[in-house]
């Protein structure tokens, strides 16, 4: 589907009109946002009624490497937005190498997630240790399927790197991005 076909489909959706991708992708990333907003809401009450639970579990946490993991995710949504132009620009091949970019930055996310997860469990902390640790956990990890599933999107749309299907899989990347890019202060560095 060209970009012109792409904009003639969403002029019938109404408050989508205007937005980059495809109208679906955004009926998905309100649905995400929804919930994301609802986890960090619970978060932050829960941290203003347990103050020093949540002061005690964050002060386990390693702020440097969701330091590290804040620059990786910012810098795959730049690779993302460089495929896109590239895609939009016809150039097909260079959109799958910024593309491929994303999804290795994306990678290198997880796997730092993942060694940030082990120094916690390896300290005695996982979901039941307190309620600093339950929302922790649950709301880092649906973050983190979330990138899973990013870079699964952009895989697919990396493939034919149509500037429609590239703009809509950058979509939802750069929404995982924002997302971490608000958690980070609110779990990491906001003092209770």
């Amino acid at each position: 589907m060209s970009v012109a076909d792409c904009e003639q489909e969403k002029a019938g959706w109404g408050i989508f009109e205007g937005l980059p991708g495809d109208p679906m992708i955004w009926v998905l990333i309100f649905s995400e946002l929804a919930a994301f907003g609802l986890f960090l809401g619970a978060f932050i009450v829960t941290r203003a009624l347990h103050p020093a639970i949540f002061a005690a579990g964050q002060a386990t946490l390693d702020a440097h490497l969701a330091g590290i993991n804040t620059v990786v995710l910012v810098t795959s949504g730049w690779a993302a937005a460089r495929g896109t132009a590239a895609a939009r620009a016809g150039r097909r091949q260079v959109a799958h190498g910024w593309l491929f970019g994303a999804m290795t930055l994306g990678g290198l996310f997880i796997a730092v997630k993942l060694l940030e997860y082990a120094g916690e469990i390896a300290e005695g902390n996982g979901l039941e240790t307190s309620a600093f640790f339950t929302l922790y956990f649950l709301l880092t990890g649906f973050h983190l399927l979330h990138v899973g599933l990013g870079i699964v999107i952009l895989a697919v749309v990396s493939r034919s790197a149509e500037a429609s299907s590239v703009e809509t899989g950058a979509v939802f990347w750069h929404m995982v991005d924002v997302l971490w890019v608000v958690m980070f202060p609110i779990i990491y560095l906001v003092q209770p």
